[in-house]
């Protein structure tokens, strides 16, 4: 093949190909398949291949991406995954993250995808109420934490005349977390160089709550000890149980002992859309930092969060690079767009490779850009009501069955319940096996969590293809499978439920 023929072949007709890919998509969609584990012999024998010398063109690609890759895709896009906070692009931002990977590679320059970068970030400020603040991008609430508290670490030291993201850090710092609170804040530790050990546990109430009370002990401890406060970690919403941490208490402290108040809001700060429960967000005006994931409530596709804080001047502080001649050098950087521009590589735009981790990255914010055009701020405010009210209307089955125990009244879209029955016997062990069970019936899949040291189901509402008809699959599912297996049960003479798992074969198969 000729290198005019092997360009033709690697770039092909957009239009076309993007047809059949979107024609396979729309057939899985139906959900009709089955898991991709269920088929695994077959499309890992035709995907399993030693390194090709020689391609087999564009078309050969797309047709093994439609009949074989696509099919055996993941589970998570199905309207009946409650697993983990997460779900599949919305056909919005499938379009829109496609649009730009092809026509603005990055989120650099003069161009409309960096204008939409900016204004999205203003469009979710605006619609979470977080007056003041400037945003920056990242690829999940793991970076976006990360970011957030580079910025505490800056504030901290920098009250002490230092600068940490130069000199480094010279003495303990204490980061008071919830102890619900994501594991990525330990992480973060570790990767700021303050350490993991330095992120400190604070108690919460029977609810999931940081206490207050253990918050300040904490602080004041620490400061006899000379351990420098660094920053407070509330929740807007856990991972575990959707539980929101009392803001406007933690604000108080956070003002009176003068220390960054950032807040986790990667899943649960959609919530304040439902004016029901906006009381529980009072506070938010006084935090110096907040996340949010919109790949989780809002719809995009994943590797979409945003830092927010109060001064973005900081995150340029505490993440600038040193400038680079191939960047910085080749154009006529004044730091605004002035008459001197005639061309969109005559300036970087916002330098948002300053205000993070990240130097190359996609074009995030034309994707919140089109979930927000297309269903508006009334959109989601419905869709988070709506999901909020599936989770309620499933607690309230819950308190009237008796075959179902409620462990913990929802507060957002996650519901934590289990089945119970006289004759089940170990209930963590049976709703264990109830759990997977169900899953691998490959309709209604839940994950599991511990509250207040039980184990219970617990779905999480997020999806757009949620809808509330699929409370009552859900629950019809959950009682089939445990009436199921304590039928098995019964039968077998509570021979094996008792006992350890490798004393006896698990006649539930689940």
């Amino acid at each position: 093949m000729n290198s005019t023929k092997q360009e033709k072949a690697e770039t092909g007709d957009l239009q076309s190909l993007l047809a059949q890919i979107g024609a396979g998509l729309d057939e899985y969609l139906k959900f009709e398949h089955a898991d991709a584990w269920a088929n695994r012999e077959h499309w890992q024998s035709r995907l399993d291949m030693p390194l090709p010398e020689e391609g087999v063109g564009i078309d050969a690609v797309t047709r093994e991406l439609v009949e074989t890759v696509i099919p055996n895709g993941s589970p998570v896009p199905r309207p009946g995954f409650t697993s983990y906070i997460t779900t599949s692009a919305t056909t919005a931002s499938t379009l829109a993250t496609t649009a730009a990977n092809i026509a603005s590679p990055q989120r650099y320059l003069l161009t409309a995808f960096n204008f939409i970068e900016e204004m999205s970030l203003d469009w979710l400020a605006q619609l979470f109420g977080l007056d003041g603040m400037k945003g920056v991008y990242s690829s999940g609430g793991s970076v976006a934490n990360l970011v957030a508290l580079g910025a505490a670490r800056q504030s901290a030291f920098e009250k002490l005349g230092r600068d940490p993201a130069r000199d480094g850090v010279d003495r303990a710092v204490r980061v008071y977390a919830s102890a619900e609170c994501h594991h990525t804040i330990q992480r973060s530790g570790g990767v700021l160089g303050i350490g993991r050990r330095a992120i400190k546990p604070i108690a919460c109430d029977d609810q999931g709550r940081m206490r207050v009370d253990a918050l300040r002990a904490a602080i004041e401890n620490d400061l006899q000890d000379d351990i420098l406060p660094m920053a407070i970690v509330a929740n807007a919403g856990t991972t575990n149980t959707g539980a929101i941490d009392p803001l406007e208490s933690i604000a108080q402290i956070a003002r009176e002992f003068d220390i960054w108040l950032h807040v986790d809001g990667a899943y649960g700060l959609p919530g304040v859309l439902d004016e029901r429960l906006a009381h529980l967000y009072r506070g938010l005006e006084m935090v110096d930092s907040i996340i949010v994931d919109p790949h989780k409530w809002l719809g995009a596709s994943v590797g979409v969060a945003a830092t927010f804080v109060r001064d973005r001047d900081l995150l340029e502080r505490a993440f600038t690079q040193e400038p680079s001649d191939y960047l910085q050098g080749s154009i006529e950087q004044s730091g605004e767009i002035d008459a001197s521009i005639e061309h969109s590589l005559d300036s970087l735009g916002i330098p948002y490779f300053d205000y993070g981790v990240e130097l190359s990255a996609p074009c995030r914010g034309i994707v919140v850009w089109a979930l927000i055009r297309e269903i508006g701020a009334a959109g989601m405010r419905a869709r988070v009501r709506r999901h909020n009210d599936m989770a309620r209307e499933l607690a309230q089955f819950c308190k009237r069955h008796p075959k179902l125990e409620l462990l913990l009244e929802p507060t957002l879209s996650v519901c934590c319940f289990r089945y119970v029955a006289p004759q089940v016997g170990d209930l963590d062990r049976f709703n264990q096996r109830l759990h997977r069970r169900l899953v691998r019936e490959n309709v209604y899949m839940p994950s599991t969590t511990r509250v207040n040291g039980q184990l219970a189901l617990r779905p999480c509402f997020i999806g757009a293809l949620a809808e509330k008809p699929q409370v009552d699959g859900l629950l019809q599912a959950v009682l089939r499978t445990g009436d199921a297996l304590a039928a098995e049960q019964a039968s077998a003479g509570n021979r094996c439920y008792d006992r350890p798992e490798a004393a006896c074969q698990d006649v539930s198969n689940g």
